[in-house]
């Protein structure tokens, strides 16, 4: 991890933070005192993770958050004074990682930096498979179709349309989807 971005509209808390996370071994740490600067700063650099405060002019640390996650996959921890309900309520359902109260100690920085790391690398990954998901039941739609274009047309059993569709794509050496996709076109 090289970049961070701390936006908070306390200089001296961005000040000991900033130190703090260069102690970590933050190479690089961006700053900005409101929400607004913190999502242009964000697009601008594509920073590894961002820490930001609730309470900023501009746009508050939630709102920022929501901007900066639209287009980057990156963990956001959020930093407050005082703790509400109905705060942490929005700052979950934006995606979140992880949610300090001041005054801040790097005790407690360190957990939940690895934890909104490894929340976000978890989520990714859901993604991902939910996407793979996706694709596969998208082919399994199409060979379905395809094989039953084959029953129908050559009337052939489903194991036998089945059978002509594997050979079909291993003599032409394309997948079964490509082969699906050209019965459904008539090639």
């Amino acid at each position: 991890m090289k970049t961070v971005l701390i936006c908070d509209d306390e200089p001296l808390i961005r000040m000991g933070l900033k130190a703090m996370l260069m102690d970590l071994g933050f190479e690089d740490v961006l700053e900005c005192g409101d929400g607004k600067s913190a999502v242009e700063m964000a697009m601008a650099s594509f920073p590894d993770m961002a820490v930001l405060d609730v309470v900023m002019p501009e746009m508050d640390g939630i709102t920022a958050a929501k901007e900066i996650k639209k287009k980057l996959k990156i963990p956001i921890i959020l930093l407050t004074n005082c703790f509400d309900a109905q705060t942490a309520k929005r700052a979950a359902e934006s995606g979140i990682a992880a949610f300090l109260t001041k005054p801040l100690r790097e005790q407690d920085l360190v957990p939940a930096i690895e934890i909104a790391l490894a929340h976000t690398e978890h989520v990714e990954d859901l993604k991902e498979k939910i996407e793979d998901l996706k694709e596969t039941i998208e082919n399994r739609k199409v060979i379905e179709k395809a094989k039953g274009t084959l029953m129908e047309k050559q009337r052939m059993s489903e194991a036998d349309a089945y059978r002509a569709m594997q050979k079909m794509a291993m003599d032409k050496r394309k997948s079964l989807r490509q082969v699906a996709d050209g019965i459904l076109k008539g090639v």
